[in-house]
C-alpha cells in the first residue's frame, strides 16, 4: 500500500498472511535476509510467529505478517483505504 502523503511514518505497507506461526516466522526470517543481501538492510523486528504479528521496519517500508485472525481483526487495508493498493496477489 502506497501511503505517501497519508503517513509520517512510513511511505508504504506491505501485508501478507501466514497460516501458523511457523510460517509466520519463516515469512519473517526470508524478507529479512533478502532485503540484507540485496539492499543492505536491517530491520527493526516486532512480534513473533507465536504472537500472530511480525513488524519488519525498514522506515520507508514497514512489513506486516499477520495469522488470518489478526489480519481480519486489525484490517489495516480498512484503515488505511485512502492508499493506493500498489499491488494485490491472493
Amino acid at each position: 500500500m502506497d501511503l505517501k502523503g497519508l503517513s509520517d511514518f512510513t511511505d508504504y505497507f506491505v501485508i501478507a498472511n501466514g497460516n501458523n506461526e511457523r510460517l509466520l516466522d519463516s515469512l519473517a526470517e526470508v524478507v529479512k535476509e533478502q532485503i540484507k543481501k540485496e539492499h543492505g538492510y536491517s530491520p527493526v523486528i516486532e512480534g513473533s510467529g507465536q504472537t500472530g504479528w511480525v513488524i519488519l521496519d525498514y522506515g520507508y517500508v514497514v512489513v506486516h505478517l499477520f495469522s488470518p485472525d489478526l489480519r481480519e481483526f486489525y484490517d489495516l487495508e480498512n484503515l488505511w483505504q485512502e492508499a493506493k493498493v500498489v499491488l494485490s496477489v491472493q
